[in-house]
């Protein structure tokens, strides 16, 4: 089991954050909601790891 790396690590957060927004750019919000979802879906594939992904969430809803 991989545990959840919550502290950054990502070398350029600001280049990552750009990243997101300029794939959103003209999407209309249900375009947006839908790349979001694929981002996500493709993601928990990555992970692939039902632990991390449960404290993902946990992480997440605060």
């Amino acid at each position: 089991m991989t545990a959840l790396v919550t502290t950054r690590n990502t070398p350029q957060p600001d280049d990552a954050y750009d990243l997101l927004l300029s794939a959103h750019e003209g999407l209309s919000k249900e375009e947006s909601d839908a790349l979001n979802a694929r981002l996500i879906l493709t993601l928990i594939n990555h992970i692939g790891d039902l632990d991390v992904l449960r404290e993902a969430l946990e992480v997440a809803k605060g």
